[in-house]
């Protein structure tokens, strides 16, 4: 781990009697030496000498990047060893920016080329330049380019600043920040994604085109890459040749030589054209690249033989396509990679795994959610052309190096698919919320905006965030579905009134509307415009998980006597059969255990209703909040429910959360309910109604089924492991759990072996 590698170099510097903090030295820019002058001091160096100062790297904006120094000649970047944000201020202010909002360390932006100017860099924060902070002095460094640092700056510039010295890449005409295929395929309208034609990019508000002499595979690796493509294909570039004949080309760019795991061409080295235009690219033609599209993105009846996608590899809890937490299956199980050491050639080897092209930012920190399982993966080191990340060297993981706030997580490129155009939101208060309207053709291929019909938009009455929904706000680029709207009538602000759209009906899956099933001709009751569906849309959501092996540890049976039961009984916390019951005399037999909720997600859970409805229940002293929270349930080999019980919501609170999560939500008096990120709701297995009566159930082996928000009442990022489910081995005296686990935790294959369970085994119980 980073921490380890830098007290290993200060044990060896206590070795050699050399203490670290007097090695940190004023450097003096006269003479490029180190003193040990302990306070910085103004630099002597004449005006026209001023140290210059660029933000590079890739993905970025223009407010940030890996720091790169021009010093003696020659550019070099900054170690991240003991930077601060003190350090990041100086150098943003250096730029032009009125301060910093963040640094960044394990070569974010890529890994930089030439020196380590700058290690052990330690400012006040108050200095004009980075020069006049202390450090090991100029070039004395025993960092690699794995350990560069980046800052990422306040987008607010310093009012009239103006500084020779500070090199704006934003402004650099020999810098490639688009890049697009042009394809040349006949005059009808094109399909997307284009996924062959000729490489352009941007340049001086129209596009230019790159000559091919010396154009290699691995240069269509890394455009296709950056595209959104995984795999590459040959080119039949005779095809083009006439057609590139008769065209007036521009080449601005020439020699370009990637290694083919670069996640952007500008991360190449690249020849530009000069101004005057003496390149000619005699010899050559402008290049052509084809590229293969990952599985999501085939068009129907394509290639017959399509890429196909890892099976131990998956993205979740991104709120787009193609952006998520890593998870890797090992053993039938999925569990994370820890983020130490992650970066952009590991994070493409995902990205390119999974059908998308190669990774836009590697994310640490558990930025898309925690995972619940095991870590698997620690310092995994790509290179960037496997094939796999399992191909990759890593470390495994102890007890003492990760947690989950370590997840990593990643950002691909995906294709443009053009998708967001064919649908919008109007008469909402921000860009997250309005009626749904869609973009159609009639037979005379006139294009209009019309509505959808509000009646079978949202079919399951208890259900907020319906799939429509969640395709809409995924297609829009928006996220997740907080809410889906039968009448929207307060967003009636626009012209259009016509219903062009009823009976949708989609899986959830789906990237756009038009994938989904609807009527044919449009039938809705309700056709006025005030009965349009409309959705809001939310960059973040909350994501329930139970705790499984809680579950699996605390169960056991108890005989509970009837005159103890009738606060449950009156909340129907006890099967049918308890209503013929001699009361008060006899017992239920009930099978009770805890259960953990946790909230993994990026925002915090809250009931669906306010707290004006929430009802009173005077028996237990508490309000109830969600009509149902959770369904236990108890299953046979067929999948028949043997026994039931239902927990209602009757306090959704912190109980605990993780180092450094407060606490939020506490329900006593009468005060908030929810469940922050970070943070889980107990339910002990002494509660009341913390259980399943099972006074009726014959001896056998089961499937115990618990589901967290079971109606979907409110928004969630991922429903898949809403579900926990275990094997039930009871023998009328005892009762045993095993393989618990929440629904997304296995492979297909061992929850294929799980499901045959009680049907297998039924007949070995007497």
């Amino acid at each position: 781990m980073e921490e380890s590698r830098r007290v290993q170099r200060l044990a060896f510097s206590l070795l050699f009697g050399l203490c670290l903090p007097c090695c940190l030295t004023q450097t003096t820019p006269t003479s490029g030496a180190a003193t040990t002058a302990p306070a910085p001091s103004p630099s002597p160096r004449p005006q026209t000498e001023r140290l210059k100062v660029r933000l590079a790297g890739y993905p970025r904006k223009h407010n940030e990047g890996r720091v790169e120094l021009f010093h003696k000649g020659e550019w070099g970047t900054i170690c991240d060893d003991d930077f601060s944000i003190a350090n990041a201020n100086v150098l943003c202010r250096q730029l032009g920016f009125v301060s910093a909002t963040g640094w960044t360390h394990s070569a974010k932006y890529g890994n930089g080329q030439g020196k380590i100017w700058l290690d052990n860099v330690l400012c006040n924060g108050g200095e004009k330049s980075i020069e006049a902070c202390r450090s090991r002095g100029w070039g004395n460094s025993d960092c690699t380019h794995d350990e560069d640092a980046g800052v990422v700056c306040k987008d607010e510039r310093i009012p009239g600043f103006m500084d020779s010295n500070v090199i704006d890449n934003h402004m650099d005409v020999n810098k490639v920040e688009e890049v697009r295929l042009r394809s040349v395929v006949g005059t009808a309208k094109k399909k997307l994604p284009i996924t062959e034609g000729v490489v352009e990019v941007k340049y001086k508000g129209g596009w230019a085109q790159i000559c091919d002499l010396g154009w290699t595979i691995k240069n269509t690796r890394v455009v296709c890459g950056m595209l959104g493509f995984p795999l590459e294909r040959k080119v039949n570039k005779n095809f083009y040749k006439l057609y590139l004949e008769r065209q007036k080309n521009y080449f601005h760019v020439h020699s370009v030589q990637c290694t083919g795991t670069e996640v952007h061409l500008a991360a190449c080295p690249l020849e530009f054209n000069k101004p005057n235009g003496t390149f000619s690219c005699e010899g050559g033609m402008a290049a052509v690249v084809s590229c293969m599209p990952g599985p999501l993105f085939m068009p129907s009846g394509g290639s017959k033989k399509k890429p196909k996608t890892s099976n131990n590899v998956r993205l979740k809890g991104g709120a787009k396509l193609g952006e998520g937490r890593v998870e890797v299956l090992k053993d039938n199980e999925w569990g994370t990679v820890c983020d130490d050491r992650w970066n952009l050639p590991s994070a493409s080897v995902v990205c390119r795994e999974l059908g998308f092209g190669s990774a836009k930012e590697a994310i640490t920190g558990a930025r898309m959610g925690q995972g619940m399982g095991p870590i698997y993966m620690n310092e995994v080191k790509c290179l960037g052309q496997e094939k796999s990340i399992w191909n990759c060297p890593f470390k495994n993981i102890t007890s003492e190096d990760c947690k989950h706030a370590e997840d990593a997580a990643v950002r691909c490129n995906v294709p443009h698919m053009g998708h967001e155009n064919a649908v919008r939101l109007t008469g909402g208060r921000t860009r997250y919320e309005g009626r749904v309207e869609v973009l159609r053709s009639d037979s005379n291929g006139t294009q209009s905006w019309g509505l959808i019909c509000g009646e079978t938009w949202n079919t399951r009455e208890a259900t907020v965030a319906c799939r429509e929904a969640m395709v809409v706000c995924r297609q829009l680029g928006l996220g997740y579905s907080m809410h889906a709207i039968t009448e929207t009538w307060y967003w009636d602000s626009s012209n259009v009134t016509d219903m062009v759209l009823s009976g949708v009906k989609c899986t959830g899956d789906e990237m756009s509307l038009s994938q989904c099933q609807h009527h044919k001709t449009v039938s809705c009751q309700k056709a006025a415009a005030k009965f349009a569906a409309g959705v809001i849309c939310s960059e973040t959501a909350s994501d329930l998980v139970l705790n499984a092996p809680m579950v699996q540890q605390t169960v056991y049976i108890e005989d509970r006597p009837l005159h103890l039961l009738y606060c449950s009984a009156e909340e129907d916390c006890l099967s049918k059969s308890a209503a013929k019951a001699n009361w008060p005399y006899g017992h239920r037999r009930l099978l009770r255990f805890s259960s953990q909720i946790h909230n993994i997600g990026r925002a915090d859970f809250k009931p669906k209703a306010g707290r004006h409805s929430w009802v009173w229940h005077a028996c237990h002293g508490h309000y109830h909040s969600m009509n149902i929270f959770t369904h236990y349930d108890l299953l046979n080999s067929n999948g028949t429910k043997v026994a039931e019980g239902h927990k209602a919501s009757f306090c959704l609170e912190d109980t605990d959360c993780q180092e450094g999560v407060s606490k939020r939500y506490e329900c006593a008096n009468f005060g908030d309910q929810g469940i922050t990120v970070g943070c889980w709701d107990l339910y002990r297995h002494d509660i009341d109604c913390q259980w399943i009566d099972i006074t009726d159930v014959k001896p056998g082996n089961y499937i115990l089924q618990i589901v967290i928000n079971p109606d979907h009442e409110v928004a969630e990022s991922d429903f898949s492991n809403n579900a926990m489910k275990c094997n039930c081995k009871y023998d009328g005296h005892r009762i045993w759990l095993h393989n618990c686990h929440t629904g997304d935790a296995f492979s297909e294959e061992a929850e294929r072996r799980f499901e045959k369970y009680p049907g297998q085994l039924n007949n070995q119980i007497s």
